[in-house]
């Protein structure tokens, strides 16, 4: 079966409804947004990713610990 193609201009504009909610929206609401695609992608990785995205995050955390102030 092939892909489907995709209107541009459809894609345009539900870019920017997005787009213009988003700026509508604070900054704890976007937060909890983030926080529930965040689970659902969860639910769809394997043991093995899921622990992989872990040790990046990690290591990312880490790295900007160490980063020296006033830089």
């Amino acid at each position: 079966m092939a892909a489907r193609k995709k209107n541009p201009n459809a894609v345009a504009l539900g870019s920017r409804g997005g787009k213009a909610r988003a700026e509508r929206l604070s900054a704890d609401e976007l937060s909890a947004i983030g926080k529930k695609g965040g689970k659902a992608r969860l639910k769809n990785l394997g043991s093995s990713e899921r622990q992989e995205i872990a040790l990046k995050a990690a290591k990312a955390r880490w790295a900007k610990a160490r980063k020296p102030e006033g830089k």
